[in-house]
């Protein structure tokens, strides 16, 4: 599996007063979308926390497409975009379903540290994951 695809059903709680999506809810979606990408691959966050790995989240891009409105379905596709050891970069294309209208493309980067906060190189203490992210990193 190089890219995942997700599917999230818009909320009425996540529209604004113009009846459209808030823009915040977005980095949510690419949150939703990254963890299950992990799931799929073995190496959920739940997984990784217990092996005393922690990612947290150094930079979020987006741009924006189009609106999205209470109740249309949105297919997050996720790849993995780089991976430098200590440091991942995914990518999201958001499209509306069903005709694939784009919604967004963004882009989010981390770190691994240990729960102390120190670096941590991958292929060094976790090489089974560091091979998994280079596996889906050279076939996308």
């Amino acid at each position: 599996m190089k890219v995942d695809k997700y599917i999230h059903k818009v909320q009425y709680y996540e529209t604004d007063k113009m009846g459209v999506t808030h823009h915040s809810n977005y980095v949510r979606w690419m949150e939703e979308a990254r963890v299950n990408f992990l799931d799929k691959i073995g190496f959920g966050y739940r997984k990784l926390e217990e092996d005393g790995i922690i990612s947290p989240v150094l930079a979020v891009e987006c741009e924006f497409k189009n609106p999205t409105v209470f109740a249309d379905e949105v297919e997050i596709e996720t790849r993995v975009a780089e991976f430098r050891g200590v440091r991942l970069v995914m990518e999201y294309v958001m499209r509306k379903l069903p005709g694939g209208e784009p919604v967004l493309t963004g882009r989010t980067k981390h770190c691994f540290v240990t729960p102390a906060g120190r670096p941590i190189i991958l292929e060094h203490s976790f090489p089974e994951f560091a091979n998994k992210l280079k596996e889906l990193l050279e076939n996308s």
